[in-house]
C-alpha cells in the first residue's frame, strides 16, 4: 500500500506550546508513562495518579489522562514550557505522528491550522514515522485501578 508519507513528512517543533495549551483534550498515559513520570518526579505511582491524573471512559474502556488546568493548559505546562519534558508521555513525544493524524494527506495538512511546525522544517523519514506509529500501537493505555479492583 502506497502511503502519502512514503517520501517522509516535514515537521519540526517550533516550541510554540499550542499542543499543550488553550484547548481541551486528553493526554493518555500508558503504564510505562506512569512509571517514568512517577520516577522522574520522585513520587509513588499512586500518588502521581491521585494528584495529576483523571479517569476517562472511552469506547475501549477506562484510560488515564493528565489533568488540565482551568484554562486547559496541561498540568505540567509552566513558565513557557513543559516541566516534565525529559520524561514526558509517549503521546507528547510522538506528536504529530499519530494514527489519527496520518489517516490521509488531508488530515495531515489540516494540522497546519493548529501547529506551525507541520509541513515545515526537517524531513522526517517514513521509517521514523512508522516507528512512532508502532510505539502508539504497542502502548497499553487501558487503566485498571489495582487499588480498588476496577
Amino acid at each position: 500500500m502506497n502511503k502519502f508519507y512514503e517520501q517522509g513528512l516535514r515537521f519540526e517543533c517550533t516550541q510554540c506550546s499550542l499542543c499543550c495549551r488553550f484547548e481541551p483534550g486528553y493526554v493518555f498515559l500508558s503504564e510505562k508513562d506512569i512509571k517514568d513520570i512517577s520516577t522522574g518526579l520522585n513520587i509513588k505511582p499512586n500518588t502521581f495518579i491521585d494528584k495529576y491524573c483523571r479517569v476517562v471512559i472511552t469506547e475501549t474502556g477506562m484510560r488515564l489522562s493528565l489533568k488540565e488546568k482551568s484554562n486547559y493548559d496541561c498540568i505540567f505546562w509552566k513558565n513557557g514550557g513543559c516541566t516534565i519534558y525529559s520524561f514526558r508521555p509517549l503521546q507528547c513525544r510522538s506528536y504529530p505522528f499519530w494514527q489519527a493524524s496520518l489517516k490521509t494527506e488531508q488530515t495531515w495538512n489540516q494540522l497546519e491550522e493548529s501547529c506551525p511546525g507541520i509541513n515545515r522544517g526537517r524531513l522526517n523519514s517514513k521509517e521514523l514515522i512508522e516507528y512512532w506509529l508502532e510505539k502508539e500501537k504497542e502502548a497499553n493505555y487501558s487503566y485498571r485501578d489495582k487499588r480498588y479492583g476496577t
